[in-house]
């Protein structure tokens, strides 16, 4: 089968945040059995090592210039134009933002010219550059959709962590009217979790709806060997998008503080790639410590004692629970951290929703290097059973080959 993939976001290295993850994982899969041509777009900080490397994995690679914030028109002025044209259109500014004639252009002719069997959103992002008479041309349409930004919205605004409810408020109608709209165009949608099922589904309508759980690369996430004890946490994740910079925020002001009135030495490990101003801010606190990039995620997850999602927002099955699960960090987190999981029956990580329950489980961690043992095998037992990028990428190509 010839595949067009498409995705604005460039794919590697795998490392920078879930989209580059599972968008990388997906293609390399379906690479080994499939001519995958991708098209993507590249912001300066990607390297002519990181274009070569990828070029690699695929039979076409076209990169297009990335927009960045230089395009977009500034001030107020530019806001209310934006917003005008999200009414108007019904295509939210953070999706017409990547959008670029060129790159249009080529698909255009790629699919015109018969090039491909089916196309590939690689997040709902991109489903700007599918037009809807593709789907006569070729015999599957398909959206990977990651997350809802319909969805997401509701979240922030349910646990008070929206940038500006105001304007998300006047949003929210808008973009649910967007989600229904753009999933006409596609033959199928995939999703990574059930409670992404439960939402989409009444706006899928007859469109197939299915699931394909991210996974794990177990040679880069091996398990540890040994268990480092002492009082170390670790947060890991891309540290500029919204719901890991709300929970590093979340991690380092509510709940170390009184973890360390108990543990004088806890230290916290924010590590992840492009720390924000306010992310970088709370390196300056007691015992928490930013990193920004590093050249391998594993060594930190196995230094950790305790790896701690506490995400209050951002759906979807987590990357980063699964890489620690995998490498044999006992996890604590979130129901959002968790969705996804089967966690409970036996336990494999310790819930918690509240400052006083994060305490206590990781307490309970600190304290108890059976029960840290118990998670570990555990964790690592699901992910290998459950959630490789192996058993991700055949469903993922089922889909297309249905």
């Amino acid at each position: 089968m010839r595949i067009l993939m498409i995705s604005a976001t460039f794919p590697y290295p795998p490392t920078l945040g879930g989209t580059q993850v599972r968008t990388f994982y997906l293609l390399k899969h379906l690479s080994q059995r499939h001519e995958v041509t991708l098209v993507t777009q590249r912001s300066p900080e990607v390297s002519d090592d990181d274009v070569a490397t990828l070029a690699t994995y695929v039979d076409k690679l076209v990169c297009f210039p990335r927009p960045t914030a230089a395009d977009l028109q500034p001030g107020l002025l530019g806001k209310v134009n934006r917003f005008s044209h999200f009414v108007a259109t019904g295509t939210p500014p953070s999706t017409t933002y990547l959008h670029t004639p060129a790159m249009q252009q080529w698909i255009d002719a790629w699919v015109a010219g018969g090039h491909c069997d089916a196309i590939t959103c690689e997040h709902s992002v991109n489903e700007v550059f599918v037009r809807p008479h593709y789907r006569q041309r070729v015999q599957k349409v398909v959206v990977d959709i990651h997350s809802s930004l319909y969805g997401t919205l509701i979240n922030q605004l349910q646990t008070g962590t929206a940038e500006k409810p105001w304007r998300d408020r006047l949003n929210l109608p808008l973009l649910r009217r967007y989600e229904q709209r753009y999933t006409q165009k596609f033959s199928d949608l995939v999703i990574t979790t059930e409670t992404d099922r439960q939402f989409f589904e009444p706006i899928a309508g007859d469109r197939p709806l299915h699931l394909v759980p991210n996974g794990v690369d177990l040679v880069q996430f091996p398990y540890r060997s040994a268990d480092p004890g002492g009082h170390s946490l670790i947060f890991v994740g891309a540290m500029d998008y919204i719901a890991n910079v709300d929970t590093a925020k979340f991690l380092a002001q509510d709940i170390l503080p009184p973890l360390r009135q108990r543990y004088p030495d806890a230290t916290l490990y924010l590590v992840g790639n492009k720390p924000t101003a306010a992310v970088q801010a709370l390196g300056n606190l007691p015992g928490v410590i930013v990193t920004g990039r590093v050249s391998s995620m594993v060594k930190y997850l196995h230094r950790a004692t305790v790896c701690v999602v506490p995400m209050r927002i951002g759906f979807g099955i987590k990357n980063k629970t699964l890489e620690a699960m995998a490498a044999g960090v006992p996890v604590v987190a979130s129901d959002r951290g968790l969705e996804g999981l089967a966690v409970d029956q036996p336990q494999r990580a310790l819930r918690a929703n509240s400052v006083d329950q994060y305490v206590g489980a990781i307490g309970q961690l600190f304290d108890q290097p059976d029960l840290r043992a118990t998670l570990s095998a555990r964790g690592r037992e699901l992910i290998e059973g459950t959630f490789t990028w192996e058993q991700a990428g055949q469903a993922y190509e089922a889909v297309l080959n249905a």
